[in-house]
């Protein structure tokens, strides 16, 4: 199966109770299709106790499945929570995102967007620019007219 329909059929499934496993988080989406794979991210901190950080995800064998487990599931009570269910976001890539240790005007999809402009080029406009002022710039008004008369 192709990355691309593995998102499709892939929910999330936020606002879970500790108490939730794969096991129960599995058996609540059985009934709407046939399940590939139910993970619970851990927690970040090893020192954390902590079964997993509130959140999961269910793949489903086919897309269809998994729609119509969002469509009959979001906004649902389990195990005494609300729980939000959402089809997938691809994970961001590490180097795209906040707190990542690569300014963002380095990266390659602000570069696309933006179309890195050199140094080069940048300095040139700016000296065209000022090449277009006058020296003076009280040299271009007209004194005769502004101004009190003095006689």
């Amino acid at each position: 199966m192709s990355d691309a329909a593995r998102l499709k059929s892939t929910i999330y499934v936020g606002g879970l109770e500790n108490a939730v496993n794969e096991k129960l988080l599995a058996d609540a989406f059985l009934p709407f299709g046939e399940i590939v794979d139910v993970t619970l991210p851990k927690p970040d901190l090893p020192s954390s106790k902590e079964p997993h950080r509130g959140f999961g995800y269910v793949e489903f064998e086919l897309a269809g499945d998994a729609k119509e487990a969002i469509d009959n599931m979001d906004q649902s009570e389990f195990f005494g929570r609300v729980i939000k269910v959402a089809a997938a976001k691809p994970q961001k890539d590490s180097n795209e995102s906040l707190g990542s240790k690569t300014a963002v005007w380095e990266t390659e999809g602000w570069i696309a967007k933006h179309g890195g402009v050199s140094e080069e080029e940048r300095l040139g406009t700016q000296q065209a620019q000022h090449a277009k002022t006058p020296e003076d710039a009280m040299a271009s008004l007209d004194t005769d007219v502004a101004g009190p008369h003095l006689e």
